[in-house]
């Protein structure tokens, strides 16, 4: 069963390293100024034609949350000329990939509290094995039985002690991880917020129209 704890541990590790990646790509895009970023600049339908030109291009298209923000924005933006309609479409799409980092950290979950279960189990199974080896009658004249006893019951303590120091390095781990994914998704909101939304201009015709 120590041996399942640690395969867990190494598993669980190597998915809070994969969130880690993902997060540090999420901070890149922040740099690939995908929108100018001169407060003095307004943005016109006229203009945004070439900014979804640019961002098509990018790798990450489909797989990190600014360009997927950009690209959606942009696109209300173009079928309703309504600055307000993008607007709710990015505040809606931030609560959905929040759900969906959220959804991404579910097996290390399931691992945070798979491996203190193995540990209990572990200790379950010792505790039997020690009481029967305690019970058995060729033993029961030993003068050693209850080193022996104790010798097999701190073995199993030791593997419940050693399931929860492994989980509570991974619930750490999963919780730092979250946070700076979680972190990332939210710059990348503010991003076209300050960059795209409060920048789009409405002439009068094309709001009447």
């Amino acid at each position: 069963l120590q041996n399942l704890m640690w395969i867990a541990f190494a598993f669980g590790l190597g998915q809070i390293l994969v969130r880690y990646d993902a997060a540090r790509a999420e901070l890149r895009q922040l740099k690939m100024g995908f929108l100018p970023e001169d407060p003095r600049i307004v943005l016109q339908a006229t203009d945004l034609p070439e900014i979804y030109k640019r961002l098509r291009t990018n790798p990450d298209l489909h797989r990190c949350f600014l360009p997927r923000l950009v690209d959606r924005c942009i696109l209300q933006f173009q079928a309703s000329h309504s600055s307000d309609q993008s607007a709710s479409l990015l505040n809606t799409s931030v609560e959905m990939f929040l759900h969906e980092v959220d959804l991404r950290y579910n097996m290390i979950r399931y691992l945070c509290w798979v491996i203190p279960s193995l540990g209990f189990i572990g200790t379950v199974i010792g505790i039997g094995r020690a009481l029967e080896f305690a019970g058995e009658k060729e033993h029961a004249k030993d003068p050693e039985l209850l080193n022996t006893v104790t010798g097999l019951l701190a073995v199993s303590f030791n593997g419940t002690f050693l399931a929860l120091v492994l989980a509570s390095v991974l619930v750490l781990l999963q919780n730092v991880v979250q946070a700076k994914e979680e972190h990332a998704l939210n710059l990348a909101g503010q991003y076209c917020l300050d960059n795209l939304i409060n920048r789009l201009y409405v002439a009068k015709s094309e709001a009447a129209a």
